[in-house]
């Protein structure tokens, strides 16, 4: 495991944008929030190029993740915005690029194929957290969860009673996870981490009952749930209603031998707090908490 440096006050932030298009009105607040707080932001040269539904060419979005990357004086990362691009440009990263220079690296959604190929191919740390679009959102709660696992790097505990334990026990393992479509999408790449032992945590946005039903269905059956010690249910925004939601849940993962839990404040709505890829945490559905066991940074 390659855990990155701290970010400290004035540290330079690299800004991409390696899915979907961003404007530059979108991304102002965010920045306005960084620059408030001492740090310095760095925009990459194509961060506001479109190409569709593309933030820009292939070879535009693949040079800025590795300018960010080579930059000694970048020391964090944060994606624009999510959308769809980034496994794209997955079989073409230089991982030994990224191995060398380990950095905070943010982002969610779409960029859940980034998080989780870094951490495979190179063992870095990387953070399911907000994107730079999103930093002023839910009163910048969410921004100052990612700032506390990026800063001090202390262990912290996820409350999760607000959801439902689905099946009850105790888990430990390597904290996975992200996009419920994306992780269906990585299966049988060599860009998914293994989950054998893992604790995984899904979400989703705007998908209908039967696509959900789907891609937790898909992923049974590659018994990739079964590998897990743990599975944790965050955010299913804009999915329709969240009893035929919860009730799907609960039919199709409540027989699995594992602890499962829903209720994480993770994903596409109001809240959305940052998880540490590839850190040991556990899982108690006694406590109902999720706890994250050691530093996310280096000393």
């Amino acid at each position: 495991m390659i855990k990155p440096p701290p970010l400290r006050p004035g540290d330079r932030v690299g800004v991409i944008a390696p899915a979907g298009p961003v404007k530059e009105s979108e991304l102002q607040p965010g920045i306005s929030l960084l620059e408030s707080l001492g740090y310095q932001v760095a925009l990459s040269p194509n961060l506001y190029g479109k190409e569709d539904y593309l933030a820009g060419e292939d070879n535009a979005r693949l040079h800025d993740l590795h300018l960010m990357f080579q930059d000694d004086g970048i020391k964090a990362i944060l994606c624009a915005r999510g959308g769809y691009g980034t496994m794209r440009i997955l079989d073409r990263i230089d991982f030994s690029l990224v191995r060398a220079n380990p950095k905070i690296f943010v982002g969610y959604s779409d960029v859940t194929a980034l998080l989780l190929a870094i951490h495979e191919k190179t063992d870095l740390v990387t953070f399911h957290g907000p994107v730079l679009r999103d930093l002023s959102k839910n009163n910048h709660q969410n921004f100052q969860y990612l700032l506390n696992l990026v800063t001090s790097g202390v262990d912290m505990t996820v409350d999760l009673r607000g959801g439902m334990v689905i099946h009850p026990g105790y888990g430990e393992g390597m904290l996975l996870g992200g996009n419920l479509s994306l992780i269906c999408h990585l299966i049988g790449t060599p860009f998914m981490p293994s989950c054998e032992g893992a604790l995984l945590f899904i979400e989703e946005r705007g998908e209908s009952l039967y696509r959900l039903d789907r891609m937790i269905t898909h992923l049974r059956l590659t018994g990739l749930f079964e590998r897990c010690a743990g599975l944790i249910i965050g955010e299913f925004e804009s999915c329709g209603d969240a009893t035929s939601v919860n009730r799907l849940l609960a039919e199709r993962l409540s027989d699995l031998q594992i602890p499962v839990v829903s209720g994480l404040a993770v994903g596409h709505g109001l809240q959305n707090i940052a998880l540490p890829i590839g850190i040991h945490a556990a899982l108690d559905t006694e406590s109902v908490g999720l706890r994250i066991t050691e530093s996310c940074v280096s000393p």
